[in-house]
């Protein structure tokens, strides 16, 4: 598992930083925009790939995290002009993390720790 992201440890997944920043808060895991989850202020959305109905959702979060895309996706484009953290392209983040995990997002570095 290493070789796609996650490091043996247990408690940290790797991506590449599609916006720069850290954010700690509580994981919201949304694969598609219309799940009816409860999405609060300072959480951090964790998802495949954001599209433009995630923005309101986006403009919420502390932090968002994606399975795919690179530094010209939506998401990172997004946080960038949202000035959220970012980290893009886990492939996996939606598969480890789960809702409600405490997480501390080190975008700058690409890592997310489960806290």
């Amino acid at each position: 598992l290493e070789s796609i992201g996650f490091i043996p440890n247990g408690n940290t997944i790797e991506g590449s930083n599609g916006s720069p920043g850290v954010a700690i808060g509580r994981v919201k895991i949304m694969i598609t925009y219309d799940e009816n989850i409860e999405f609060n202020e300072g959480d951090i959305l964790v998802t495949g790939m954001t599209r433009p109905e995630f923005v309101p959702i986006m403009k919420k979060a502390s932090a968002v995290i994606t399975n795919e895309g690179s530094i010209t996706c939506h998401a990172a484009i997004i946080c960038r002009e949202l000035g959220i953290p970012c980290i893009i392209g886990t492939k996996i983040a939606t598969n480890i993390l789960s809702t409600s995990d405490m997480v501390k997002v080190h975008a700058n570095k690409g890592i997310i720790t489960k806290l």
